[in-house]
């Protein structure tokens, strides 16, 4: 077992098989916060040895996930080159196959693993029969275990042969787990068990004892689906002699339905809530809170008051429900207290990638006054889009819903006011009280009221006759622009 005395070192090993997971992000963040509040240090390991699914793709996407998110690493790959940074490398598994081969024939040698060239057929036959006479389906040794000379000579003659852990002791394990308290799992649970496959490839218990030990982790936290390997890790830890680190088993996070959350609930990767605006300060929050509770009561959390109060002592063995209506308004939270400066730099891959320029936009209190009047009907950065877009004279176009204002008998007397009225006024930008003293004039030169005045002059201003209020966007708009608009609107009553 791990002692107190030693430095805290974590990991996260993810299987690079896609995007990030906000399950695999929870366990990273924990495991960093871990490192943090005690002075440890978290590890990068890239756990790729299924190489029918794993990519360098998916590496690097899942790299930037934990870049975008701020879970910044001390050893593993460099998140700029993937070249390795520390002195326990490699930390690819793919990279460590000789590590493994090693440790086995220590194993071999040792008399616990033996070779088996048994084919797939005879493995199912044994199992089927261990089944038809009520037993578990489990594998045993060979009748004959060849000696390591004659495995490596079938083997060098290209007969196909696993490396197999012999379970010769019946007893218990105890796991004292730091989440769910003492386990018991009878060794008998489990058969001999495969460490190298018969292509050479290693499997992940093995692996994972290896390097584990190799990296001196003190510290395991996982997910709960990883409970039911630890019993074939703890006899690796027994064989070898290595030094069984502290596990802590996580709770499941579920959807709404209370199914273990997947992509049929929506968003379920850390670049579905980037690409959709989220902040990874807030997804960090949330994803924080689910599984574990603040000591303080704290539902919104800065970094440096996470890493201050994280300890195992407030897992919750519970699953956790993944809360999106929560998860909005946790975001909205962090949205709205960024600085104006902050904010606008964040919200602008949303309006570029929308198209959206604005004349006005170099000025620091237009940004201040829009993003003033605006962010408060901001849940994402994304929701940017939909409220600056009225503002972007190049996305201006009159809708068919205006269709009915232009057969108005008011309409080209209201667009005429409005108009010159525009081009009386002195500044460049129109004030709230000034647009209403305006719209006042308007009524009047027109002769018209209600929504004969009001859509007539918001067709005019954002294309539409219903949308947002005309107070709150005429003063973001320069003159020029509103000008413009309204004579576009007029074009269409000649």
């Amino acid at each position: 077992m791990a002692q107190a005395s030693q430095k805290v070192r974590v990991r996260f090993a993810p299987s690079p098989t896609g995007y990030l997971h906000v399950g695999g992000a929870r366990t990273a963040l924990y495991n960093y916060l871990y490192a943090k509040h005690t002075g440890g240090e978290f590890i990068l390991r890239v756990e790729d040895t299924d190489l029918e699914r794993s990519t360098e793709e998916s590496m690097r996407m899942q790299i930037a996930d934990l870049k975008w998110l701020g879970l910044n690493w001390d050893e593993g790959p460099n998140p700029e080159t993937i070249q390795d940074m520390g002195p326990h490398g490699p930390y690819r598994q793919s990279q460590r196959k000789q590590i493994y081969m090693e440790h086995a024939e220590r194993l071999v040698k040792a008399g616990k693993a033996y070779y088996d060239f048994r084919t797939d057929e005879e493995l199912d036959k044994i199992k089927e029969a261990a089944i038809a006479a009520g037993r578990s389906p489990q594998v045993g040794p060979p009748a004959v275990i060849p000696t390591p000379e004659e495995a490596k000579k079938r083997i060098a003659n290209g007969e196909p042969g696993a490396i197999r852990f012999r379970v010769s002791e019946v007893r218990d394990y105890v796991l004292h787990d730091l989440v769910r308290g003492d386990v018991t799992f009878p060794s008998d649970m489990v058969g001999d068990f495969v460490c190298i496959r018969s292509n050479g490839m290693p499997v992940y218990n093995f692996c994972c004892v290896i390097d584990d030990a190799m990296m001196k982790i003190t510290h395991v936290f996982r997910a709960e689906e990883h409970l039911s390997n630890t019993l074939r890790q703890m006899m690796l830890y027994e064989a070898f002699g290595y030094e069984t680190p502290r596990f802590g088993h996580l709770s499941f996070i579920l959807g709404p339905d209370r199914q273990k959350l997947s992509k049929r609930h929506g968003a379920t990767s850390c670049n579905d809530y980037r690409l959709k605006g989220y902040l990874p300060e807030a997804l960090n929050n949330f994803i924080l809170l689910s599984g574990w509770s603040s000591p303080k009561g704290q539902e919104v959390m800065t970094r440096e008051e996470m890493i201050e109060q994280f300890t195992y002592e407030r897992f919750n063995a519970a699953p956790a429900v993944f809360d999106t209506v929560k998860l909005d308004w946790m975001n909205a939270t962090y949205l709205r207290a960024l600085p104006h400066e902050e904010l606008w730099a964040r919200i602008q891959p949303f309006l570029k990638q929308a198209g959206l320029e604005f004349p006005m936009a170099e000025s620091a209190e237009w940004r201040d006054q829009a993003l003033t009047l605006f962010k408060s009907y901001m849940t994402t950065l994304a929701d940017a889009e939909k409220l600056f877009l009225p503002l972007a004279d190049s996305k201006y176009e009159i809708g068919e819903a205006a269709a009915e204002v232009f057969t108005w008998a008011e309409t080209p007397k209201v667009l005429n006011a409005w108009k010159e009225e525009l081009q009386k006024f002195p500044g460049d930008r129109i004030s709230e009280p000034e647009f209403n003293a305006i719209q006042d004039r308007v009524k009047v030169a027109a002769g018209a009221k209600g929504k004969q005045l009001f859509q007539p002059i918001r067709v005019a201003v954002i294309g539409q006759p219903q949308g947002q209020e005309l107070k709150i966007l005429v003063p973001l708009l320069p003159k020029s622009s509103l000008i413009a608009r309204a004579e576009k609107a007029l074009a269409k009553t000649r």
